[in-house]
């Protein structure tokens, strides 16, 4: 009876036993390396303490008693009352130290009941406070202020001429700002909001196919037509009151073709000044390929437009020279100014340096002809290139939304690092003045206006992901100036006067670290924006911020990070030992970008938090590892993509990039939250309230889902939209949830499931005195979340339907 009621101390023994042996050897390491002596410490206590277990001894509880408080008390110095530093340090040792108190009768001479009660009774309190605690506001702030409730200026000119029904543009208007007039929905009846209809696409990848899919899109509407393009670029109108198809233009795009993912963020509606009305295309649907086609339809039939390029179709691979399927698509909105296409392209990352140009062309919208370029090295050069010649290859390309100022006739461009992104030694001047910025350009000719530059000689592919934002901003003496946001991966979120690119919100530059690489020296300063809230959640990241669940993965997170370099942002790449990227490149604002009412001057953002881990490799290294380029006849799926390893040839080195993760357990190595989503108050430039994004539903260790809807704030990719009813709505979330939150208050008012993620924007707008609000949900391969093909309108209950009463 006694033998039998000793065997959950002895196992309980050898899993302390097990623990401090893993604590003090990695422990060793890490002082070795620097860091914390509290894991070598506490392994030692943590082997006294299960040798005495063992042995049936009283005092192997005293020892590890000793251990927890003392734990707990390192763990008050490193993170304060913040809850996630909590977990990995206390959260297992807590376990343990229940199954001890619960073991105590069996030790020894035995503990009284009274005791082993009252020692289950504090640690059972608190467990339930940490419960609280981890399920309530620990990253939720809120100002106190009231939100504002009045424009940035009264006299502003940032115009769109649309009715407030229709959602006619990717961001809603030309001005990206994803704002709706629409104000039938509010906080007050938002719960009440149910599925109005429900579409499939049938746009799935191939089953014997690696999943590159995430469609990204957000629909157009326009009258009595809602636009949706699917993952491969259907183009599909549906009726807006009811779901059906109306037509589909199938666009023949090949698996082959996909790029890194397959995804057709959006379509661009334009009416013809040369067809009359009433006839076939006057009203057209513009789709830019993933294999390089831009295609005009009939928005009425879905027939091509025989008057545009080759009955229908005009390729913009002329002039680009070498290339294969897959490295170089498009996939966003066309801006039409003042009669012209103005189109940019996708070239896949991490290949070679001689990749396909990143130049930005004009084509004339009703024909379809070719009207200018701008080839950076050739910047004075705006025809066609010579015939045996090329637009300048692995020039800084631009695959994000563009926006468009017709008044001011600029197309403002986001644009990226060159190709060879994490090696800039090769680089030539001329790419290095426009990469990783905004260059607003003319429409009518192509030339080169001005140029804001957000991050020098990029070589953390901080490249432009967002939408600029058009606004107006209060100029002197009650003036209004034309303005733009430019969000950006770093979490600077910079004003500039659209006219001219000069910040009218101030910008410092501020000393960088220098390079490890011979012969590609770092920029000796960036730029920060110093008058604008960042999304960002440390201006620097510490050893006692790495994280994990359980002390092992914070501690091999801590040894991860002092084996690596880590000198603040723009920390440089290195070829020795791995570096720290923060932010990372799938930080702060991408594609997704942000929302801005302008009728309160609300700025809201949803962005990511996360550190990525990056190495340079030798070409030795790549060749070994099978790193070869996509127009290699050795490369092969996966072995040299946009994420992960880059085989970067015909350059020296390779390079190897990862999110910071824990090498057992893949969870991240900073502490959560990794999504937040952020109301900025334009007219103070300050933070009216910020929250955490998103649950844990669907992550978890080991890539297992845990299911628990802790808001722990999970990355997300797709924007926010502001609506007049005071609600904003944001999908994005590897946690498949459509959530609506007060503008006001920040607070979640409304949540919906999706059938998969919806890593898309949404979109609202009217029809027979209805809103409705659409979510694409189509999965994305690198968020985790599984394909699809949906998409879904919610509305609120018809008058006399008994849910709405």
């Amino acid at each position: 009876m006694r033998t039998h009621a000793i065997w959950p101390v002895k196992i309980l023994s050898i899993i302390v036993f097990l623990l401090g042996l893993t604590l003090l050897v990695g422990g060793i390491d890490l002082i070795s390396a620097g860091g914390s002596w509290y894991y070598a410490i506490s392994g030692i206590f943590l082997l006294v303490s299960a040798i005495l277990l063992w042995a049936n001894k009283k005092s192997g509880a005293v020892i590890y008693g000793i251990f927890f408080i003392g734990t707990l008390f390192w763990t008050l110095y490193e993170s304060g009352f913040n809850i996630w530093g909590w977990i990995p340090r206390v959260g297992l040792p807590a376990i343990l130290a229940l199954w001890l108190v619960l073991c105590l009768p069996r030790l020894g001479a035995g503990v009284s009941k009274r005791m082993t009660g009252s020692l289950v009774g504090i640690i059972v309190i608190c467990f339930a406070v940490a419960i609280y605690a981890v399920t309530g506001t620990q990253f939720s702030f809120t100002s106190g202020t009231p939100a504002p409730n009045q424009p940035l200026v009264n006299n502003g000119t940032t115009t769109t001429n649309q009715p407030d029904s229709d959602w006619q543009e990717y961001g809603r208007d030309a001005n990206g700002t994803r704002f709706s007039p629409l104000n039938q929905i509010t906080p007050k009846n938002v719960t009440h909001l149910q599925v109005a209809w429900e579409y499939r696409t049938h746009d799935l990848p191939p089953k014997d196919k690696p999943n590159k899919w995430a469609e990204e899109n957000t629909p157009i509407k326009v009258g009595n037509g809602l636009f949706v393009c699917s993952a491969t670029d259907d183009v599909i109108r549906l009726d807006p009151a009811t779901g059906q198809q109306v037509w589909r233009w199938n666009s023949g795009v090949k698996y082959d073709s996909v790029p890194y993912t397959a995804a057709c963020r959006g379509l661009t509606y334009f009416t013809s000044k040369v067809v009359p009305q009433g006839q076939m295309c006057h009203n057209r649907i513009l789709v830019a390929t993933l294999d390089a086609r831009l295609a005009e339809v009939d928005a009425e039939t879905g027939k091509p437009c025989d008057q545009f390029g080759n009955h229908g179709q005009e390729s913009v691979m002329q002039g680009i020279g070498e290339s294969v399927p897959g490295w170089l698509a498009m996939n966003d909105a066309m801006p039409i100014v003042n009669g012209v296409i103005v189109t940019n392209h996708e070239v896949l990352d991490g290949q070679a340096r001689w990749a396909p140009s990143g130049v930005i062309r004009g084509w004339d919208a009703e024909t379809g002809k070719f009207r200018w370029a701008w080839d950076v090295n050739r910047p004075d050069d705006h025809g066609l290139p010579p015939a045996g010649k090329t637009y300048s290859r692995g020039t800084p390309n631009s695959w994000t939304t563009m926006t468009a100022d017709p008044q001011l006739n600029l197309v403002y461009v986001p644009t990226g690092n060159s190709a060879g992104d994490y090696y800039s030694a090769e680089r030539s001047p001329l790419e290095n003045k426009v990469s990783s910025s905004v260059v607003a350009l003319d429409a009518t000719t192509g030339h080169v206006r001005w140029v804001f530059q957000t991050t020098h000689k990029d070589v953390w592919d901080y490249d432009m992901g967002s939408q600029v934002t058009l606004f107006d901003y209060p100029g002197p003496n009650g003036t209004s100036i034309p303005a733009m946001l430019v969000p950006t991966k770093r979490g600077e979120n910079f004003i500039l006067d659209r006219r001219n690119g000069k910040p009218l919100s101030p910008v410092v530059e501020k000393t960088a670290p220098a390079g490890h690489i011979p012969g590609d020296p770092r920029a000796p300063t960036q730029p920060f924006s110093v008058g604008m809230p960042q999304f960002r959640k440390f201006a620097r990241i510490t050893e006692s911020k790495m994280w994990g669940l359980t002390p092992v993965d914070q501690m091999m997170c801590r040894i991860m990070f002092r084996h690596s370099n880590y000198d603040g942002d723009f920390t440089a790449p290195s070829l020795k030992r791995p570096w720290l990227e923060y932010p990372s490149y799938n930080g702060g604002s991408d594609w997704g970008s942000i929302a801005y009412d302008p009728q309160t001057g609300i700025m809201v953002g949803n962005w990511n938090n996360m550190v990525f881990r990056d190495q340079l490799v030798t070409r030795e290294y790549a060749d070994k590892a099978h790193m070869f380029a996509i127009n290699d006849p050795r490369y092969r799926p996966g072995t040299s993509s946009a994420e992960g390893a880059g085989a970067q040839a015909q350059t020296p080195y390779g390079v190897l990039v990862s999110p910071f993760y824990a090498p057992f357990t893949k969870m991240l190595c900073d502490e959560p939250p990794y999504g937040m989503i952020t109301a900025v108050n334009m007219h103070t430039h300050k933070v009216i309230w910020q929250h955490a994004l998103g649950t844990g539903q669907y992550n978890g260790p080991f890539g297992i889902p845990t299911h628990t809807p802790v808001n722990v704030g999970v990355p997300n990719n797709g924007g926010p939209i502001i609506t007049a009813g005071g609600l904003i709505f944001v999908s994005a979330t590897t946690d498949r949830e459509l959530r609506a939150f007060d503008v006001r208050t920040g607070k979640e008012v409304w949540h919906y499931v999706l059938p998969t993620g919806g890593q898309a924007t949404p979109m609202t707008y009217s029809v027979n005195g209805q809103q409705y609000v659409v979510i694409t949900a189509g999965g994305h391969h690198f968020m985790g979340t599984p394909p699809g093909d949906y998409v879904i309108a919610f509305k609120l209950p018809s008058q006399g339907d008994e849910q709405g009463k």
